[in-house]
């Protein structure tokens, strides 16, 4: 029986351990956090830092693969790992998802299109940006920010960027310019080590408060917007050697058109309806992935919505888990914060149309 090692204890990494389970692997999680939950149902845990050599090099000796349920695993921790082990997504993946600057000129080499962007190493690097934008844009760090974090938003000249490089930890930023987009999509898309890819349809995405909260199958898109995010993410995976599943989100403009918003080398929340609604689930496509197995069926076999249970929503379980159509999962977190995502619920809405 092989073992995968999974950096990460989170939900994400709670369900890649269930599904490597359901596929007769052992799991290894490397996590600082001793309660975490993946913990509570892979096959034993180190605790210990993300970056901790001697860590690494056990997880190593414990593990026949490697992969990760987060992308800000520290690039120098996979290269370690991949020095003795396969580690699926590879190390590229994660430096190029690392750094919104890098990430979008990786994209724009792929030919596909992203928002427009500016670095902004300091205070005059932001004003001058916001001159070039009209004074509008989305001012990101250029690291480490996710569900909202990290950003300040431009909406006219009247904002005042006064203080605004400094608010945001002076760190390298970005700032991206304004998309006129319709809707918000993600295409889940896995790469077999053969290069062999599989999509599962895009789903739409509502956020509230930057977090996503709920995401519909199907999305309402035309059929040539489709195949061009599909098309989209298949080239971004074949140009990093990619193996594993990946998130890429995407702006849709009037006309249809899908411009990238940001990748994510792991399995992504946007794609927790697959559990539901294919035979196949993200999280299982994965670890086929990572593990040199077929790649499943990405067919959607029914219509659904996915609805994220944040904080206090923890508490609506009893209502969902009386409904006959929905398929509830908790993540096994012992507290409930404001926007902490708890579980989540994806109910089905009739079969594929």
């Amino acid at each position: 029986m092989k073992t995968i090692g999974i950096i990460g204890g989170g939900q994400l990494g709670r369900m890649l351990a269930i599904a490597a389970a359901r596929l007769n692997f052992r799991t290894v999680i490397l996590e600082p956090q001793a309660d975490c939950p993946a913990a509570q149902v892979a096959n034993a845990q180190i605790t210990a830092a993300y970056d901790d050599p001697a860590a690494l090099d056990r997880l190593a000796a414990q593990c026949d693969i490697v992969t990760y349920e987060f992308e800000n695993v520290p690039v120098s921790a996979a290269e370690r790992l991949a020095a003795t082990r396969p580690v699926y997504p590879p190390a590229r993946a994660l430096a190029v998802a690392q750094d919104r600057v890098t990430e979008k000129r990786f994209i724009n080499d792929c030919g596909i299109a992203t928002a427009d962007f500016r670095e902004v190493d300091d205070q005059a690097g932001l004003e001058a940006a916001l001159i070039a934008f009209g004074g509008q844009g989305v001012l990101k760090t250029r690291r480490l920010g996710y569900d909202g974090k990290g950003q300040k938003v431009f909406r006219s000249a009247a904002d005042s960027p006064e203080g605004a490089f400094a608010a945001l930890g002076v760190v390298p930023l970005i700032l991206e310019s304004f998309v006129p987009f319709e809707r918000e999509i993600s295409i889940i898309a896995a790469r077999a080590i053969d290069g062999a890819i599989v999509a599962y349809d895009p789903a739409e995405n509502e956020h509230r408060n930057g977090i996503l909260y709920r995401s519909t199958l199907p999305a309402t898109l035309g059929p040539d917007t489709v195949e061009k995010a599909k098309a989209a993410a298949a080239a971004i995976l074949s140009a990093l050697d990619y193996v594993g599943v990946i998130g890429v989100e995407f702006f849709v403009l009037a006309d249809g058109t899908p411009i990238v918003n940001e990748i994510a080398p792991r399995v992504h929340n946007s794609g927790h309806w697959t559990e539901a609604a294919c035979v196949v689930s993200q999280f299982e496509q994965h670890i086929r992935a990572v593990a040199g197995l077929p790649l499943g069926n990405g067919a959607r076999h029914s219509d659904c919505v996915m609805q994220n249970l944040i904080g206090d929503e923890i508490d609506d379980v009893p209502a969902w888990l009386a409904r006959p159509d929905a398929l509830v999962h908790l993540y096994g977190k012992a507290e409930a914060r404001p926007g902490r995502k708890m579980g989540h619920v994806t109910w089905l809405t009739g079969s594929k149309s």
